[in-house]
């Protein structure tokens, strides 16, 4: 059997019940979430922020932590971390501080402008979630989350934008 791609068919799901249905509708679904978000903090004054920063800021937590930490949570090396947080700190959306139990390293800490745009985040994504409730029926969208947390792992990872290439 040859591998090839039918050019009329290409970003489509044509078949039902196909197993590469599944990820190709989950992913599907998770784009059009991060889309939709990024256009709305786009409106709301962070045109800038990109889905790896989310991703990025979410590493750097309200505690802040080292570009070390930041790497190992996204599962991508500290110099492609530190590209990021370069980013985030040239944007406003992160700096770099001395760490009080170690002058040699530093601490990254979302600034004002992170935490604003984090919260600005949760906001969209209960608009997104109560968009999807109306449109699918309140206990349809909690029978799809809870399905899902069922064959999820119990624990989120951050290495979404790293493991696609984002960073």
């Amino acid at each position: 059997m040859d591998n090839v791609v039918d050019e009329n068919k290409v970003n489509q799901v044509v078949e039902l019940g196909k197993g590469y249905e599944l990820p190709l509708l989950l992913f599907a679904g998770f784009r059009t979430l991060i889309d939709r978000l990024h256009a709305e903090l786009a409106r709301q004054g962070h045109p800038e922020v990109r889905p790896a920063h989310g991703f990025a800021m979410q590493a750097v937590g309200t505690a802040g932590s080292t570009a070390s930490e930041v790497g190992r949570r996204l599962g991508v090396s500290k110099q492609a971390a530190g590209k990021t947080v370069d980013r985030l700190v040239a944007l406003g959306y992160a700096e770099r501080a001395d760490d009080p139990s170690d002058a040699r390293r530093k601490i990254v800490r979302l600034t004002p402008r992170g935490l604003d745009v984090l919260a600005r985040s949760a906001s969209v994504f209960d608009e997104l979630r109560a968009e999807w409730a109306r449109t699918l029926g309140e206990p349809e969208l909690r029978a799809l989350e809870e399905a899902l947390r069922t064959v999820v792992p119990d624990a989120f990872r951050l290495d979404a934008a790293g493991w696609l290439g984002g960073l």
